[in-house]
């Protein structure tokens, strides 16, 4: 039975703190993936997961900055990823399950936002290769040590950037339509829904259970492609006169969501859903205007079995579950 799409309530809300949400949790024995583990909400997972006893491995591109931005985490590694070439996800798998180990919680975090146009070798519209095709290439790679764990997560961190566009499934690299950096983006946070959904549909059988989670408004280095104007423009007073960077959080805050989803009791035999704020979030209609639930088009199981496809065929990547 699909998980429905509203909230538990789970007693934790918008302030809630990555710490907060692990309160009580151990975490010794888990093996945890955190993609772009080196910086803003993923260093901060690795630090929360890593101080509740798990085991870590932050997969990065630099390994020499995160290697100095998490020094002295207990049970913490860094390994080389970058999410953009196949070769590098190949070789950061077939090193991980060449050393036998179960993978018992992944966080698919690392990501580009707003990035002007630019393509990948292989022609890919950077946003949705990075944010979307490298990590599903990545999960499909890690497969057998996910299904090693015998009840493992998977969460991908979408945003609620998501209502800014469906996926295109007609032109996803922007080869025939204009290149607009917002809907560029927001198509890769609604492909990372619809890969949660996908993957937990499929992989459910199997023990391992998906999701997806929108951390909210943080500002961090994601923002690196945004222009002063920008950011400034973000920081104004609403039509109310308060000041928008009220609803921001800090990035203790901002990361709590994909940590509770990866390991909360809570949400115990359920999977594909999209979080916000630490619960289940609410389905919310197409012509919503305001923030906040997400779209039909963001979880839709239709376009989660396309997106699937054509995943596979921009990767060449067979995801056969049953192996």
């Amino acid at each position: 039975m699909r998980t429905p799409q509203r909230p538990l309530p789970s007693g934790f809300g918008h302030a809630s703190t990555a710490d907060e949400v692990l309160t009580g949790r151990n975490l010794l024995g888990r093996v945890a993936i955190v993609t772009g583990g080196g910086a803003g909400l993923g260093r901060e997972a690795v630090r929360a997961l890593s101080r509740a006893g798990a085991t870590v491995i932050a997969a990065v591109r630099n390994p020499a900055l995160a290697l100095a931005a998490l020094e002295g985490l207990p049970r913490v590694t860094v390994e080389a990823l970058d999410l953009e070439h196949a070769e590098s996800i190949d070789a950061f798998a077939r090193r991980i399950i060449a050393s036998g180990q179960a993978v018992h919680l992944l966080l698919n975090n690392a990501g580009v936002m707003a990035a002007p146009l630019r393509r990948t070798a292989k022609g890919h519209e950077v946003q949705f290769a990075v944010n979307h095709l490298g990590h599903f290439r990545l999960t499909a790679g890690l497969w057998p040590a996910l299904k090693q764990a015998g009840g493992a997560r998977v969460v991908s961190m979408s945003s609620g950037a998501h209502r800014a566009s469906p996926v295109d499934f007609d032109d996803p690299h922007f080869e025939r339509r204009p290149y607009d950096k917002w809907k560029a983006y927001g198509q890769s946070k609604t492909a990372n829904a619809l890969f949660a959904l996908g993957l937990d549909m499929r992989a459910a059988a199997h023990g391992v259970r998906a999701f997806s989670s929108h951390p909210g408004s943080i500002f961090t280095d994601l923002s690196r492609h945004l222009s002063e104007a920008e950011l400034n423009a973000m920081r104004k007073p609403d039509a109310n006169g308060q000041p928008t960077t009220a609803v921001y959080k800090t990035v203790a805050q901002g990361a709590a969501t994909g940590v509770w989803c990866l390991t909360s009791a809570q949400l115990d035999g359920m999977g594909g859903v999209y979080c916000e704020d630490c619960d289940i979030a609410q389905g919310v209609d197409a012509d919503k205007k305001l923030p906040g639930g997400v779209r039909p088009w963001a979880s839709d199981p239709t376009a989660a079995d396309r997106l699937w496809r054509l995943s596979e065929q921009l990767t060449g990547v067979n995801f056969a579950l049953s192996s």
